[in-house]
């Protein structure tokens, strides 16, 4: 229908430009940032019929403001193209997971692409119907939604591939429930419905050979604090592992001792190798021993900048860092600052003495 509509208007040549007048006219008056929407979707800018108006009145009328709607126009050109019909009943579908109108306003803004790259509401609701139905909850889909919102435009079948492997992957492992399973992976990891499963699988199969875990211990692991590494590329996780496994080697840990270090704080994975060694290298010239660090992985939470700044001033404070308890360098600032005020003032008062 639309195709034969614009072969009918090409006709009439003097429409076309006017049509494109009247929706950049709108898109100003509306405070759309017009650079930015025509170098992210230009296509947009060829359509003969747009809804722009109409997407203004139906996002108003959910409680978006004039300034919300214009950065989501400009960040998402393509969501003026929408009819009402549609955006009504993806809204009402949205609905069904999300508590308020208001929420939904919030995850628009901060990903406009969440809820307008795809027009496919049969798709979305049925995704939704199976998601329920395999146990997951509102909450954990509410995540999914906020998180990773491809998950929804995902065909039913690929979620269908993903759900169907983790409860057999749950059952080989020996886990009773394989909805609780599924439960406590998705909530841990939002991502993991986008990835493929010859990625998970092989991840899995990772974690269990290079810690040689038994069933138990991958299990404790992979739905707890390793559920995040299910979805990174195989390729970084291993060359990170490697990596570390060589830094700490180098500084004299055992084989033991770096994999506590990472069971204990599987997050070290994701840091690009420069970091890591720049962090670790940081510590060391300060004096802090490795044996310290491996106690406290949590210090490599924090930004080089971060850790450099805290050490000079906790030196200046008179503290020595061979003996303190360096989880600190990576308390939140309110904490950290609390915590200097005090060692500050005890290293003061000793000096007195």
């Amino acid at each position: 229908m639309a195709s034969r509509l614009f072969g009918v208007k090409c006709h009439n040549t003097d429409s076309e430009p006017l049509k494109n007048e009247d929706l950049l006219k709108n898109l100003l008056t509306m405070g759309v940032d017009i650079d930015m929407a025509r170098k992210r979707q230009p296509g947009v800018f060829h359509r003969m019929i747009t809804n722009e108006q109409d997407l203004k009145m139906f996002l108003l009328s959910k409680g978006a403001s004039k300034e919300v709607i214009a950065s989501i126009i400009s960040r998402y050109p393509r969501a003026i193209t929408r009819t009402p019909e549609n955006l009504s009943k993806r809204w009402d579908l949205w609905r069904k997971i999300v508590t308020s109108d208001l929420e939904i306003v919030n995850i628009l803004e901060r990903s406009p692409e969440s809820f307008f790259r795809s027009n496919n509401n049969l798709n979305l609701e049925n995704n939704i119907k199976f998601l329920y139905s395999v146990g997951l909850t509102r909450k954990c889909l509410c995540r999914l939604l906020t998180n990773a919102p491809r998950t929804f435009s995902n065909s039913l079948d690929l979620n269908k591939q993903m759900v169907e492997f983790l409860q057999a992957a749950g059952l080989s492992l020996g886990h009773n429930d394989p909805a609780d399973f599924v439960r406590k992976i998705i909530f841990k990891n939002p991502f993991i419905l986008i990835q493929s499963t010859k990625r998970v699988k092989a991840n899995i199969e990772f974690l269990r050979s290079t810690f040689n875990l038994n069933s138990e211990e991958l299990l404790v692991l992979i739905c707890g604090p390793g559920a995040e590494i299910l979805d990174l590329s195989n390729d970084y996780a291993r060359r990170s592992y490697a990596n570390i496994k060589e830094k700490l080697f180098s500084l004299g840990c055992t084989e033991e001792e770096v994999q506590k270090f990472v069971l204990s704080y599987p997050d070290v994975i994701f840091l690009a190798e420069k970091k890591f060694n720049d962090k670790i290298d940081c510590l060391m010239e300060e004096n802090i021993s490795i044996s310290q660090i491996i106690e406290n992985p949590r210090v490599l939470d924090s930004s080089i900048s971060t850790l450099k700044s805290r050490i000079k001033e906790l030196v200046n404070a008179g503290c020595n860092l061979s003996t303190l308890n360096i989880t600190l360098l990576s308390w939140s600032k309110k904490r950290y600052e609390a915590k200097l005020k005090k060692l500050s003032r005890f290293a003061h008062h000793h000096h007195h003495h």
